[in-house]
C-alpha cells in the first residue's frame, strides 16, 4: 500500500513540475498584399507587433503555401512577447507552495520508513515529518490507548498556550522508544529462565537463532584499508560458543593492525526489510600491534597464536598467511553485546553493585559456587558443577583471593577427563587438530548466585619435570590461565593404562580489585 501512494506522490510533484509544451503559431499570409511593393514591410510589422522580434520564417512562400513562423531561440537579449520564459525555467519550489494542512496530508498516507526518508529532502519536509498530530496518529494505530506512565512522558493539555510550549517531536521519540521496548520485550522474557547449573539463560542460543545473529569480523591493515568475514561455522556449547572464520580473503598476519568483531542482526531472506542495512553492535576491538599475544600450540601445517581475550589465529607454516580465525564468547550478556551495541561502541554492562552490608568486615568469599567447562570444537571434555566454595584471609597471595575447587590432597575430589586435550580447527581445503589446547569455559557465581567472574578462552597444557603429586606415577601437566580479574591453575596427569588426564587440582584466584568493585569495599 506504501509503495502506491509513493508513485501517487512522486507522478503528483511531477505534474506540479512540468513546463507545459509550447506550439509555433502559423501566420497564413494574405493574397491582398501579393505582388504590391511595399507590401512585405508593412506585413512584417504586423508580425512584430503581433508575435515579437525573433520570429523566423522556415519555409519561404511557395504557391502551394503561405510561409510558417517558429518559435524564436531563447537568449537572454529577447524579451519574449507574451509568455514569461523566465518564469518558466525558474528553480522555483512548487511544492512549498500548497498549504502545510496538504502536506501533512499526503504525508498521512506514507508508512513509518518513507516518513524518515523524506525527513532528509529539505527543512520544510524535516518540519513536516516530526509533526506531532502526524505521529501521535501513528502512535495511537500501533498501540493503541495510550497512558502516561511519567512525566517525561506525552501529557495531554487542553490549554493552546501549554500546548505550544510542548517541543516538537515528542510524539515521535514515543513511538520509538516503544518500538524498542516492544522489540527488546520479546526476546528479554526468554532470557529469564535462568539454569540453576550455570546460572545463565536456557535459552541464549534459542534467541540468538530467532533474532538471525551472526558475528562478523573487520581486519584493518596498516594502510588503513579494512576487509569484512562473514561467519564460517558457528559451535554452540552449554555456557560459551566458537565462532570460526576460514576461506576468503585473508592478510598477511604481519600486515594486520587491529581485528574488530560485530554482531550483525540479519533480517530473514525472505523478508522485505533484508534490504535495509544491517545493524552492526562492536563486541570486540584488539590491536595486534600492541596486544600481548601467546604460542598456543601447532601441528604439521599450521602454528596457532592467542590474542586475549578470547582470539585464535592460525597461521600457514612457512607463509605467514592466515589459515583461520576463531573467537570463543561467553554466554553472559552474549545477546546484549551482539544486539544492543552500536558500531563505533561496545554494550556497557550494567554493574549490579551490593549493599556494604552484605560483605563481611574481612576480606574473605563464602557460597560461591563454580561452573567448570573444558570443551573444543567437537566434544565435551570436561563439565562439571562446584558448590559451597569459600576463602580465607590466610589464603590471600599477591592481592589474590584463592577458591579451592579441588584439592590434590583430597582424592575424592579428583576428576578424570574424557578424550584427549586438543583443538580441532578446519580451512577452505584443509583440516587438522593442535594438541595439548583446548577452550575452558568458566562460570564463577557468588553467594546470591548471580555471575562474578566469567572467562571463555583457550589454554593450553605443558609438561612439567617436576612430580606434582605421588598418588599418580606418570607424566604431569600444568594448566594456566591468568587475565586482569583472576587466575586460574590446573594440575594433571596422564595415565598411560587408561590413557585419559586426571585432573587433581584446580584453583581459581580472584583479584581484590575485583572484589572491592563488586562489593564497594576497599579492602
Amino acid at each position: 500500500m506504501a509503495v502506491g501512494r509513493g508513485e501517487f506522490f512522486r507522478s503528483f510533484m511531477k505534474g506540479l513540475e512540468r513546463v507545459p509544451a509550447q506550439t509555433a503559431p502559423t501566420w497564413r499570409q494574405p493574397d491582398c498584399g501579393r505582388g504590391k511593393p511595399g507590401v512585405g514591410k508593412r506585413f512584417a510589422s504586423l508580425k512584430r507587433e503581433k508575435y515579437g522580434e525573433g520570429w523566423t520564417t522556415t519555409r519561404p512562400k511557395t504557391k502551394w503555401g503561405p510561409a510558417l513562423l517558429t518559435k524564436p531561440s531563447l537568449s537572454p537579449s529577447y524579451p519574449g512577447p507574451k509568455t514569461d520564459f523566465s518564469r518558466i525555467n525558474s528553480k522555483e519550489n512548487f511544492m512549498e507552495r500548497l498549504p502545510s494542512e496538504v502536506l501533512i496530508k499526503i504525508l498521512s498516507y506514507l508508512d513509518v520508513s518513507s516518513l524518515f526518508c523524506i525527513g532528509h529532502v529539505s527543512r520544510l519536509f524535516r518540519q513536516l515529518a516530526n509533526d506531532d498530530i502526524l505521529w501521535q496518529k501513528i502512535y495511537l494505530s500501533e498501540f493503541g490507548g495510550w497512558k502516561p506512565k511519567s512525566v517525561n512522558d506525552v501529557v495531554v493539555m487542553d490549554d493552546p498556550r501549554e500546548v505550544e510550549k510542548q517541543s516538537t517531536g515528542r510524539w515521535k521519540m514515543m513511538y520509538l522508544r516503544n518500538m524498542a521496548e516492544h522489540g527488546t520485550k520479546m526476546w528479554r522474557k526468554y532470557l529469564r529462565d535462568i539454569s540453576p547449573y550455570t546460572a545463565l539463560p536456557r535459552q541464549t542460543e534459542r534467541v540468538l537463532r530467532n533474532l538471525n545473529v551472526s558475528w562478523e569480523l573487520t581486519l584493518c591493515n596498516n594502510w588503513g584499508q579494512r576487509s569484512t568475514l562473514e561467519q564460517s561455522r558457528v559451535y554452540f556449547f552449554e555456557s560459551s560458543v566458537i565462532v570460526r572464520w576460514n576461506g576468503g580473503s585473508f592478510l598477511k598476519y604481519h600486515h594486520i593492525s587491529s581485528i574488530q568483531l560485530y554482531g550483525v542482526r540479519k533480517e530473514a531472506p525472505k523478508s522485505p526489510e533484508a534490504r535495509k542495512p544491517r545493524w552492526r553492535s562492536l563486541m570486540l576491538k584488539v590491536d595486534t600491534k600492541t596486544c600481548p599475544q601467546s604460542f598456543i600450540g601447532n601441528d604439521g601445517l599450521i602454528k596457532a597464536f592467542l590474542l586475549p581475550p578470547g582470539v585464535i589465529i592460525g597461521i600457514w607454516r612457512g607463509q605467514n598467511s592466515v589459515a583461520f580465525i576463531m573467537v570463543s564468547l561467553h554466554f553472559h550478556r552474549l545477546v546484549e553485546k551482539s544486539v544492543l551495541g552500536s558500531p563505533t561502541c561496545p554494550y556497557a554492562e550494567p554493574v549490579d553493585l551490593l549493599p556494604a552490608g552484605d560483605s563481611d568486615p574481612e576480606l574473605g568469599l563464602h557460597g560461591y559456587s563454580l561452573h567448570f567447562v573444558l570443551h573444543n570444537t567437537s566434544t565435551e571434555i570436561m563439565s562439571r558443577y562446584f558448590g559451597q566454595l569459600s576463602s580465607r584471609i590466610v589464603q590471600i597471595e599477591r592481592r589474590l583471593v584463592e577458591l579451592r575447587v579441588i584439592n590434590r590432597t583430597n582424592l575424592s575430589q579428583h576428576r578424570s577427563l574424557s578424550g584427549s586435550i586438543k583443538l580441532p580447527w578446519k580451512s577452505e581445503d584443509l583440516e587438522g587438530a593442535i594438541e595439548n589446547c583446548c577452550i575452558m569455559t568458566l562460570t564463577l557465581l557468588d553467594e546470591f548466585q548471580k555471575p562474578f567472574w566469567c572467562v571463555s578462552s583457550p589454554v593450553c597444557i605443558t609438561m612439567t619435570k617436576k612430580v606434582l603429586s605421588r598418588d599418580y606415577k606418570g607424566d604431569h601437566f600444568l594448566m594456566e590461565y591468568q587475565n586482569p580479574d583472576g587466575e586460574v591453575k590446573m594440575m594433571l596427569v596422564w595415565l598411560k593404562e587408561q590413557k585419559q588426564f586426571f585432573l587433581f587440582s584446580l584453583t581459581v584466584y580472584v583479584t581484590v580489585a575485583n572484589v572491592n568493585k563488586r562489593f564497594s569495599r576497599e579492602y
